[in-house]
């Protein structure tokens, strides 16, 4: 699926870029409306059906009403979520009326608009997924409802922030999460990672996790993130 970004603050809009890009979308980038106009106007044209627009309502030339409203009176009608810092109800209000999909505000968690964005590309198919309460992966155990994790039937001793980001990674066994999606799931942070953080919290999970068993789980891609998986045979 083709996200078009349309984010003036550079910042945002790289971490934006790189935590999409790790979750599988080919991403493109505009900082100004009438750019983000005219991407949105040739993505309809080649992807109708496969493209997005993530729209901030702030951007110099156009703002993001402005935009949308263009787009709407062009006929291009690709699915479009506004994001803004403006979350009043009229403000809210104002941006469906002129004919966005859905509102996001900002600060937002990265893991929220990924949901948006999946709800919005599931909209009109009526796919609704499933929360599992329990997640297993080989021999290691993940109880939702209690918030607590085993191994070979052996409990583990995990603090909140541990349990939080293991359930991350057993949501989607095999998944690569780049450490962009983690931060901002676990964290509830969509700023740059300039510490070590999750490397961190990465290496206690791994020692509670692995360090006893023949098998790993928890794997490192390097410069990209990290996934938990069975392992082979």
């Amino acid at each position: 699926m083709k996200l078009l970004v349309a984010e003036d603050d550079a910042r945002i809009a790289g971490f934006l870029e790189r935590g999409l890009r790790a979750e599988g979308y080919h991403v493109q980038v505009a900082s100004t409306g009438p750019e983000a106009l005219a991407a949105a106007q040739d993505a309809w044209q080649d992807q109708p059906d496969d493209s997005l627009l993530l729209l901030d309502l702030m951007l110099p030339g156009m703002n993001g009403l402005e935009v949308c409203q263009a787009l709407r009176a062009a006929g291009v009608a690709l699915p479009i979520l506004m994001l803004t810092a403006l979350g009043s109800l009229d403000d809210r209000v104002t941006g469906l009326r002129t004919g966005a999909d859905d509102y996001l505000v900002k600060p937002f968690e990265f893991e929220e608009l990924l949901a948006r964005i999946e709800a919005l590309s599931r909209r009109g198919r009526g796919v609704k997924p499933a929360r599992t309460a329990q997640l297993v992966v080989d021999d290691l155990v993940f109880d939702r409802a209690e918030m607590r994790a085993s191994r070979n039937g052996q409990p583990l001793q995990l603090t909140a922030r541990e349990l939080a980001l293991l359930e991350l990674l057993m949501s989607a066994p095999g998944r690569l999460f780049s450490r962009e999606r983690i931060l901002a799931t676990v964290w509830g942070t969509h700023q740059d990672p300039l510490t070590n953080v999750v490397d961190v919290f990465i290496r206690r999970l791994r020692a509670k996790i692995d360090d006893e068993h023949p098998r790993p789980l928890i794997h490192t891609v390097r410069g990209m993130g990290y996934r938990l998986e069975a392992p082979p045979g």
